[in-house]
């Protein structure tokens, strides 16, 4: 949820190579073992309960401390999850949409064994007036696993633009499946504009002073469209790339910051070096989109280039999950040798 690889799953010991000048090395060959693994945030188990019941919330806005709350008072009825025990452990899980990663989740503590719990609890969000008026509230309620697989049990979600902020009072709601909108975060991220170039080695012929001894990807970021606007003045945005299993700093490049700018225009190339043919089944260019900040940067959306396999040198790793889009824009790239491939791909939640 801040300025980290954390959409990355697995990190690989690599051997060390000397990268060549003005480029990165991504030696793909010399991959040896998993390291870890790390969850996305966007992960979870929504189970297999019907939504059922009722929550009592209040809404309120402390000008003062320019603090949105969120009374969470109790629920009713709620769905059982272990129907053996005829039990559930519920709590209540909030987020600012559309970009929740951004505000990040507040929740209340759990309560055990009940369908009917009683929580009184606040949620507290810093945040300006203005901007919390172009979000929505997404207010979910989820049983709680002691291994981690916690079950939906329903969900309301709330246009604050339109809510009347004269009205303190708790009222009951009721419970809903889960959202298009909640699952992915938001309907729609941005597109990216890009072109991308795999070079063989020793394709440009002994002549070529720049013929690369080994094979080379270029990535040509053109554009991007349609941001999410995060503050009113816009977003300051800029793409970051590795390309996988390489996350050391050798595979990580940046282009600049594009300030104050939903449709930023970065025209900047990233080549990769250390590619060899076989190699491109494998990796995958992983290209994220951030909202730059002083403390932490905020994740807007990314892409994954590859063919989409879920295996890479024979490993399995969620992070090669290509969409049918980006899987055939790879798979242009690398049956047209030493030309620009041009594509425009929709940004999504990683």
């Amino acid at each position: 949820e801040s300025d980290t690889a954390s959409e990355i799953s697995f990190q690989f010991n690599r051997h060390k190579k000397t990268p060549s000048i003005g480029s990165h090395s991504s030696d793909m060959a010399s991959v040896s073992s998993v390291s870890g693994s790390v969850l996305s945030v966007y992960s979870g188990d929504f189970g297999s309960v019907d939504a059922q019941g009722t929550v009592e919330f209040a809404l309120d806005y402390d000008e003062k401390n320019r603090e949105f709350q969120v009374h969470v008072s109790q629920c009713k009825d709620l769905a059982v999850v272990d129907e053996k025990k005829g039990r559930s452990d519920p709590y209540v899980k909030t987020y600012l949409l559309p970009d929740k990663a951004r505000m990040g989740k507040r929740k209340t503590s759990v309560k055990k064994k009940t369908v009917n719990p009683i929580y009184n609890e606040v949620l507290r969000y810093k945040i300006e007036k203005m901007v919390l008026l172009i979000q929505k509230l997404n207010l979910s309620v989820w049983h709680n696993d002691p291994l981690g697989r916690n079950s939906f049990l329903g969900e309301i979600e709330v246009d604050l633009a339109s809510w009347d902020w004269s009205n303190r009072k708790l009222h009951w709601y009721p419970l809903k499946p889960r959202s298009f909108s909640a699952v992915n975060g938001v309907d729609h991220r941005g597109v990216m504009n890009l072109s991308i170039k795999y070079v063989p080695p020793g394709s440009l012929g002994k002549m070529c002073p720049k013929n690369p001894p080994s094979g080379e990807v270029h990535i040509w970021v053109k554009d991007v469209k349609d941001l999410l606007q995060l503050r009113p003045s816009g977003v300051d945005s800029f793409v970051k790339c590795y390309v996988l299993p390489d996350t050391s700093k050798k595979s990580y490049q940046k282009t600049r910051v594009i300030k104050r700018d939903t449709n930023p225009v970065f025209n900047h190339t990233i080549v990769y070096d250390g590619f060899h043919t076989e190699d491109l089944k494998d990796a995958c260019v992983e290209l994220t989109v951030w909202d730059h900040e002083k403390l932490t940067n905020h994740f807007l959306g990314g892409i994954r280039l590859g063919l989409g396999t879920g295996l890479s040198y024979g490993i399995s790793v969620d992070w090669m999950d290509s969409t049918q889009e980006e899987v055939a824009f790879w798979q242009e790239m690398m049956s047209a040798a030493n030309e620009w491939i041009e594509g425009l791909l929709p940004l999504r939640s990683l």
